[in-house]
């Protein structure tokens, strides 16, 4: 099933006042509200791998928090996203709130589908980039590959992991890095 679109211009209030019961996923990206089905379960299994991974490590290293979608991320007026996992490094907690991620999440992740794919990979890396997320990476799982983006380095272009690549992690200050193969984040099916 393929995201919907309407053109308005969309402020917080009215954004809030969306329906959060349910499986329909509601984002404002530029202005647009956006409507996506729910995700699959392969799509579903990615994110769990990926969320007890990070969480674990986050946890152990008293790091920050990770949180997974459905959690608003509130850019500015106008754009509320909402990936499908975040993580905020603990000097920077206070950006959370019970609304969301009021700034920029230091780690942005993005599972597509086919539905999702053109947007995670244009509009939502535009507004990533241009509201300071320092990290973003898309996982795609039908290709099996991880494309990392070092935002807050200006990369033009993701360093891509596949399934016999190794993900090495270190947020910013940290002293401890996750290495995980990218093949246990991407199970079949």
């Amino acid at each position: 099933m393929e995201a919907h679109s309407t053109r308005q211009r969309w402020t917080y209030a009215e954004f809030a006042r969306l329906p959060t019961s349910g499986t329909t996923r509601y984002e404002v990206i530029a202005g647009e509200l956006v409507v996506t089905p729910a995700p699959g379960l392969r799509h579903q299994l990615v994110a769990t791998n990926l969320i007890t991974l990070l969480n674990s490590f986050v946890r152990a290293h008293d790091l920050g928090q990770v949180l997974s979608g459905p959690f608003d991320v509130l850019f500015a007026e106008g754009d509320y996203l909402e990936p499908d996992l975040i993580f905020m490094a603990a000097d920077r907690l206070h950006l959370l709130s019970d609304r969301g991620a009021e700034g920029a999440p230091d780690l942005v992740v993005e599972i597509i589908s086919p539905s999702t794919a053109h947007r995670d990979r244009g509009i939502k890396l535009e507004r990533y980039r241009h509201y300071g997320v320092a990290e973003y990476w898309v996982l795609d799982p039908a290709a099996r590959t991880l494309e990392r983006w070092a935002l807050a380095d200006g990369a033009a272009e993701p360093r891509v992991l596949g399934q016999e690549d190794t993900l090495c992690w270190q947020p910013h200050g940290a002293a401890a890095a996750l290495e995980v193969p990218v093949g246990e984040l991407l199970p079949d099916a």
